[in-house]
């Protein structure tokens, strides 16, 4: 199998959105057929935008439409397509997921509902313009640990908070819901903290969430120097926005690496994110290792590390209860689904996760 260079790797078109040696050796077989591979900037009513060697073109996904709604193609995703002169244009295939940001749906049926791929970074928004809700933060981060990427809390709208003591304080009162996590204080309005941000999405693919009014959108055009995504006010009496993004979108940052935006989320509900939970209270995790019963609920059992910590108050009640809230949630999902079905899938993620991690490194080293 002849692959190519690093030199021919570092000049392909498509390697500002991503494109790598792992990725080529994956598609060298789709290659072989004639198939030209590109990056799904957009999906919508049963058709995608990807980002080729050609430039952006528009293609059918019938073929990769399955009944599992954990398959179906998304943005993000590396795709193989029809070469020139299909008419139209299909989708063919797509590359196994490195990994994937997943939540439940909205529906009683429990499904799972992939909102970006092969992600590197999740930027959590949250605005300052209103009161703080530590327990969606939690709800945020356990997805996104879940999803094999890193998370990043962002606080947007910073300049809403001029005085530096206060701004200070909401940061470490964040950074005590999000161990593991960076907690910045962003204002698109004066550029504070834009760099830093730039600087930790600089390589790979961020995906940007938060609900309605987070102030995405404008985050967004910050990175990216451009007006790329529509922007409206968010209500005065809430802070919520109206849905300025509508799809998912994905484009090429000028630092390098690229960005998802995504529509606000007025739900995040679990996805088998019992892994990701225990990231979100590594505390709560390490205390339990101490009470006197491995099987522990941390309710009323005697011997019990966490609510000893509690009573001393080393450890804040609401991170408790929150704690249990998640736990209970998501073990009611994993009792509906097909949890070995989902585990395989998450096992193959975090092993690709890790190499495509590795490529991207080696990626950066050759161009120090």
């Amino acid at each position: 199998m002849n692959l190519s260079s690093p030199s021919s790797i570092s000049s392909h078109p498509l390697t500002r959105f991503g494109w790598d040696e792992s990725w080529e050796s994956e598609f060298a077989s789709f290659a072989a057929q004639g198939l030209l591979p590109g990056r799904v900037i957009r999906v919508d009513r049963g058709q995608c935008d990807l980002v080729t060697s050609e430039g952006v073109i528009r293609a059918d996904t019938a073929f990769v439409t399955p009944h599992d709604p954990l398959r179906v193609i998304c943005t993000g995703d590396w795709a193989a397509v029809d070469p020139v002169g299909g008419q139209p244009r299909y989708v063919r295939d797509y590359l196994p997921r490195r990994t994937a940001f997943v939540r439940s749906t909205s529906s009683k049926r429990s499904e799972g509902q992939i909102l970006a791929a092969n992600v590197d970074h999740v930027v959590v928004a949250v605005s300052l313009a209103v009161e703080l809700e530590y327990a969606r933060v939690e709800r945020f981060l356990a997805l996104a640990w879940e999803s094999g990427a890193q998370p990043v809390v962002v606080l947007t709208k910073a300049d809403l908070v001029p005085d530096p003591v206060t701004l200070g304080y909401l940061v470490r009162d964040v950074q005590g819901t999000a161990p593991g996590v960076p907690v910045l204080a962003v204002s698109a309005e004066t550029g504070e903290g834009v760099d830093v941000l730039a600087a930790t999405v600089s390589g790979g693919t961020t995906v940007l969430l938060g609900q309605s009014g987070a102030g995405k959108s404008t985050l967004a055009n910050t990175l990216l120097g451009e007006d790329a995504m529509d922007v409206q006010a968010a209500r005065d009496v809430d802070g919520k926005g109206r849905h300025t993004t509508t799809t998912r979108n994905l484009f090429a940052l000028p630092g390098g690496g690229v960005l998802i935006d995504t529509p606000g989320l007025r739900g995040v509900g679990l996805w088998d994110a019992g892994r990701g939970v225990g990231q979100v209270f590594a505390e709560i995790e390490e205390l339990a290792a101490d009470c006197r019963f491995h099987d522990c609920a941390h309710v009323a059992e005697p011997g019990c590390a966490v609510l000893a910590a509690v009573d001393s108050g080393e450890l804040p009640e609401r991170r408790l209860e929150s704690y249990r809230k998640l736990l209970r949630e998501n073990q009611y999902i994993v009792a509906k689904t097909d949890a070995r079905a989902r585990a395989e899938m998450r096992r193959e993620w975090k092993r690709r996760g890790a190499e495509g991690k590795a490529a991207m490194e080696a990626k950066r080293g050759r161009t120090r």
